[in-house]
């Protein structure tokens, strides 16, 4: 990706992941789909994973124009396949 100040290349945070099985899954079928993703993941190995357990495993970034698509997909996926649950 590119380093600019377009609007274009702006990533926003879209989705919250509370494992990374989940992060997996969904950028599979984003992948499949052909939308442009940045997984981030909140793992410190400084802090021994203690930010991760308060703020989630990581977040998936994207362009807004993606938001919705990606929000459904996720719903769709996730839910699902009972991703989320334990």
């Amino acid at each position: 990706m590119k380093n600019n100040d377009s609007e274009n290349d702006i990533m926003i945070p879209v989705y919250r992941f509370t494992n990374e099985i989940e992060a997996q899954v969904l950028s599979q079928v984003l992948d499949e789909e052909g939308i442009p993703y940045r997984v981030r993941s909140f793992r410190d190995s400084a802090y021994n994973g203690i930010y991760q357990m308060q703020k989630g495993w990581g977040q998936l970034e994207s362009h807004e124009k993606f938001r919705k698509k990606i929000e459904n997909l996720a719903k769709i996926v996730l839910t699902n396949n009972n991703i989320n649950e334990p």
